[in-house]
């Protein structure tokens, strides 16, 4: 009998200690590793190599099982509460937002139908789609999701569904974007659009209202821009595009609009259904009898930079449109750091290093978080290798502590054996950026997280994968390390006290810090 009881006190003694040992001890680890709002942290602002461990121990007790994405997504760095949203500080209220579309359906249908009739008098074929507007629609819900923080949030669902809708929906209509307006004088878009006639992109409208800005192929993958090409010269490529949306979302920015890759009909998807007969005249059969178009602007206005199908077909990105101006204001403010637009000008930030001092002592860099959301765009665009970054657009309702919008991403990804250093000038001259930052790039630096890896798996899940070649995947991380390298050189020179910042909660000591 006393064999019997030691027995059983042994075998539940070793169930304890393995319970402990494997289920108990990482749900402690991982519940004192995750910040919580109620403390005030005496630490916070530590080593950077400290803060930098409970890092790796949390990717020590993250679950084996799934994608590295998904291991990347549940990672306590991105699962960081923020703070609960007032109602101020979403973009858009339901109703307002559902009264401004239906109201746009109904103008929609009434100049439809003024263009079928006289389409129909002057024997014109266009193929006519009804609208189906849904108040549930992703990209509504896209929209509504908005807020102060970013476009939408980590875990909402109609991102994903967006990016599918735009793949697969019905096109009912197809028109020229505003900035190509601009430059025959239709509509005065400088507020916002900055008029290229470089690059034709299309306007395409969803049956379930949605609406989305296209991009045709223009360059092969394979292909590099050539090393003798000005960055405003450079061509816009449609999967520097998509790959500019999975890595905002890998960094966990969130501020590039939804882009999905598409096969569109440019006969029955772009011709058959427009209503711009400018649009129209641009269309020709080429002598490999492929149907192809050009833009009809001020500089390129001629066949041979037109764009063809294979015969019909032409792959490009499908942008996601923000809600419109007119309840979503935006304004578009230049960069501090904007190249010259020229083939000769040289610009002070390219010949001063403190070039930054200056920047601090002017508003709305002199206090806030402005600087550093210009640092965290300024490492995207090295990581895309974007030279071409002349302004920023924010929506106005949320002011000067609004997130900076990163549009307009098309001349990324071009030259995957070259590192502009040059992009990286904001973090080198002002020496500061988000914690919350650091962190990301230092995890996605890890053999467990590493960028390029995590970034080929997002991508894969593109309609028009590979999205990027396995050289820009390694030029990923090459560029990761420059700037990892630029961090540790600020840290030497200024201490990390004043080079790392807590987002949304130092705001004094960010208006402290830009006085040094």
């Amino acid at each position: 009998m006393r064999r019997d009881r030691l027995l059983v006190a042994v075998t539940l003694v070793t169930l304890l200690a393995a319970d402990m040992h494997f289920i108990l001890l990482p749900r402690l680890k991982s519940w004192y590793f995750l910040p919580r709002e109620s403390c005030s942290c005496g630490n916070a602002n530590g080593s950077i190599d400290a803060m930098w461990m409970w890092g790796q121990n949390l990717t020590a007790v993250t679950i084996e099982k799934g994608s590295k994405l998904e291991r990347l997504f549940r990672h306590p760095l991105y699962n960081i509460r923020l703070p609960d949203l007032r109602a101020d500080e979403l973009l858009l209220e339901r109703q307002e937002l559902i009264n401004y579309y239906q109201r746009k359906v109904s103008r929609w249908e009434r100049m439809k139908k003024f263009y079928m009739e006289a389409a129909a008098a002057s024997n014109i074929s266009v193929s006519d789609h009804p609208v189906s507007f849904d108040p549930d629609a992703s990209w509504l819900q896209f929209h509504l999701g908005i807020n102060r923080y970013a476009l939408y949030n980590r875990e909402d669902s109609s991102v994903d569904k967006l990016l599918q809708d735009m793949q697969t929906d019905t096109v009912i209509n197809a028109d020229f974007t505003q900035d190509e307006k601009a430059l025959k004088g239709a509509c005065d878009c400088s507020q916002v659009v900055k008029p290229s006639g470089l690059h034709l992109k299309l306007a395409l409208k969803l049956q379930d209202f949605g609406k989305a800005m296209f991009k045709p192929m223009r360059q092969e993958r394979h292909e590099e821009t050539p090393e003798n090409f000005f960055y405003f010269v450079d061509f816009q490529r449609h999967n520097a595009e998509i790959a500019a949306f999975h890595l905002d979302r890998v960094l966990d920015f969130r501020r590039v609009p939804p882009v999905a890759g598409r096969f569109v009909n440019v006969t029955s998807e772009i011709l058959y259904i427009t209503h711009n007969e400018e649009l129209r005249s641009v269309f020709f059969t080429s002598p490999a009898n492929n149907t192809c178009f050009f833009a009809k602007c001020l500089y390129v206005c001629k066949s041979e930079y037109a764009v063809c199908g294979h015969p019909d077909l032409l792959e490009g990105s499908m942008s996601a449109y923000l809600p419109g101006l007119s309840i979503a204001p935006r304004i578009s403010i230049p960069n501090p750091w904007i190249r010259s637009y020229s083939f000769t000008g040289t610009e002070e930030w390219e010949v001063n290093p403190s070039y930054c001092d200056t920047v601090r002592k002017h508003y709305p860099y002199n206090s806030g978080n402005r600087l550093l959301n210009m640092i965290d765009m300024a490492v995207f665009d090295f990581l895309t290798g974007n030279m071409d970054r002349h302004h920023y657009e924010i929506f106005t309702k949320f002011g000067d502590e609004g997130f900076l919008l990163h549009l307009d991403n098309a001349r990324g990804f071009g030259r995957h054996s070259h590192d502009e250093l040059s992009i990286l000038a904001p973090l080198t001259q002002c020496c500061m950026i988000k914690r919350s930052t650091l962190f990301r790039l230092k995890l996605l630096s890890s053999s467990e997280y590493l960028l390029s890896d995590v970034m080929r798996e997002s991508l894969s899940r593109d309609a028009l994968s590979p999205v990027l070649t396995e050289e820009h995947l390694q030029a990923l991380d090459r560029r990761l390390k420059h700037t990892l390298l630029a961090l540790d050189t600020c840290v030497e020179k200024h201490g990390e006290a004043q080079v790392v910042f807590t987002d949304f909660e130092e705001a004094d000591r960010v208006t402290a810090g830009q006085q040094r």
